[in-house]
């Protein structure tokens, strides 16, 4: 006799949910400090079966190449879908146009969705019936069924058999449709940004916050003082090389000489030495990582302009044709730190995990070459030292921690003897990760004509859980509840535009030297100044 169709294996698809408890998701909130002309250091305390129809080519998202092996993003589609106008009103209010159709357009997926399960869910259970008129013809069937039963046992074997066959074809082209709504539904969540903190002013105009150290020309006219750029003081003194790099490697790249480079090493071992005093634990990390984990740290190949953001590795055909991971260079050590803990669970008591990472990044810095961008300013390849951490799911205590980041960066700035700018970064200038952000501008003789000077050296974002529902980094609380943690990282010093800044601040004319900071002289042989060489 032959056995019966089994529809068990059909009865289990379904669109999954998480299971692990949350932490309700609110812009970060406080009161924001009134800006202050005389402040000159920084103060935590004052920062507070169909097909699946697919949106237009130009509204899609970036397509991401996940293998298989990548960690597995679990997004909260239910808050989005909950809340469709407030994540499409803060894609327009940080520029991601395209993205703010996304919202809506989950939700009209998941319409679709919930069509195809109810259809699914009746063809399961004509399914079950017929898996048991089979098993016993002779059975009475009494679940309210009514004209289905009746239907059925008219029916001979022969006929049940065909009748779950096509039950069978039915329910795979619905299991096909469900899947491929919900990956439509998945790739849109992705691609849209995290949301706004309320400390974040909307639009495309910063608030200051505060200013470190004294404005070197602090009147309204300029002083005597001549004032170089620092392409022209390496060039005078000999301890750059662009030429050379440019035949080496081409535009954006250098060579730093003598001084220079024994400049860059100071300036790393300086910040490094700042940072695990604080607490902060030194890592060394590679430069290479995988696509996917820069891309679920909001780093994507392109951005929404289509222009190139990170080098990408090439790979051959066999590789991509066995699926085998793409490579990148990491633009910021941000993004294999916060790699560390993809797909692991992180305990509690761990937290704050505090780290520091000096790397080498890489920028494709698309865009035109302006003399703004002359010399170190705007680079392909620089060292930089990175401050990242991963935090409980709170607001209160992130922002310890955050604060405690833009601290040590005003400390490392202002004993640089830098005058600087603590910026509350608007919308517009949020990348797809970070809540708030907080820019330090330090002053450029250089580029008084643009920005009055201003130029951006360190930077402070909390990022919430996007990262980590990217990377699956879960946290296991005292409960032993699954939650995610959130991330927060920033820039402890960039090497080329901190060192730049100090070669035109410290420029002497008359001496045709650079005073070298006090701070920096243990790492540079006690020297004090930077002078001429003698030929």
């Amino acid at each position: 006799m032959r056995s019966s169709p089994c529809f068990r294996c059909l009865f289990q698809r379904s669109l999954r949910r998480p299971t692990h408890a949350r932490y309700q998701r609110t812009p970060l909130s406080s009161t924001s400090p009134s800006p202050s002309s005389s402040a000159s250091f920084h103060s935590s305390r004052s920062l507070r079966q169909n097909p699946v129809e697919t949106a237009p080519e130009h509204l899609q998202p970036p397509p991401v190449q996940r293998p298989t092996t990548a960690p597995k993003p679990v997004i909260d589609l239910k808050h989005i879908r909950q809340n469709p106008e407030l994540y499409a009103q803060n894609c327009l209010d940080r520029n991601y146009k395209a993205a703010a159709t996304y919202p809506a357009r989950i939700n009209e997926l998941f319409v679709q969705w919930q069509a195809k399960q109810r259809e699914g869910r009746g063809l399961r259970e004509r399914g079950n019936l017929l898996r048991r008129q089979l098993a016993d013809p002779n059975s009475s069937i009494d679940d309210g069924s009514g004209d289905d039963v009746n239907g059925l046992k008219g029916m001979s074997r022969e006929q049940l058999l065909e009748e779950a066959r096509k039950i069978k074809a039915e329910l795979a082209a619905i299991e096909e449709a469900e899947s491929s709504l919900a990956d439509e539904m998945q790739r849109l969540a992705l691609a849209i940004p995290n949301l706004t903190s309320k400390h974040t002013p909307v639009g495309d105009e910063p608030r200051v916050l505060s200013f470190i150290n004294d404005h070197p020309e602090p009147g309204p006219d300029p002083s005597d003082r001549v004032w170089k750029s620092h392409a022209h003081i390496g060039a005078e003194l000999g301890i750059f090389d662009f030429a050379g790099a440019a035949t080496a490697s081409g535009w954006g790249w250098y060579y730093l000489l003598d001084e220079a480079a024994q400049l860059e090493q100071a300036l790393v071992s300086y910040a490094l030495t700042a940072a695990t005093r604080a607490g902060w634990r030194q890592v060394s990390p590679p430069s290479m990582v995988y696509s996917h984990i820069a891309s679920a740290c909001g780093f994507q190949p392109r951005d929404q302009n289509g222009e190139t953001q990170i080098y990408a590795i090439a790979q051959s055909a066999e590789d991509a044709a066995r699926g085998k991971p793409e490579w990148c260079m990491a633009g910021t050590a941000e993004i294999p730190l916060a790699g560390m803990k993809a797909d692991t669970t992180i305990d509690e008591a761990s937290l704050p995990m505090k780290l520091v990472a000096a790397s080498r990044c890489y920028r494709a810095e698309a865009g035109a070459r302006g003399s703004e961008t002359k010399g170190l300013y705007r680079v392909h390849e620089f060292t930089k030292v990175e401050l990242f951490a991963w935090t409980h799911p709170d607001e209160g205590l992130t922002e310890e921690v955050f604060n405690e980041m833009v601290d040590l960066q005003t400390e490392i700035l202002q004993s640089l003897g830098l005058h600087c700018r603590v910026l509350e970064m608007p919308t517009t200038d949020l990348g797809a990760s970070a809540t708030r952000k907080i820019d330090i501008e330090a002053f450029f003789p250089s580029r008084r004509e643009r920005n009055d000077g201003w130029g951006e050296v360190t930077s402070a974002s909390i990022c919430t859980d996007y990262q980590t529902r990217r990377l699956a980094t879960r946290l296991k609380t005292a409960s032993g509840k699954l939650v995610y943690p959130w991330t927060v990282n920033g820039t402890a010093l960039a090497v080329p535009r901190v060192l730049a800044a100090i070669l035109e601040n410290g420029w002497n004319e008359e001496e045709k030297s650079v005073t070298i900071p006090e701070v920096l002289r243990p790492w540079m042989e006690g020297r004090e100044k930077i002078g001429p060489r003698v030929r």
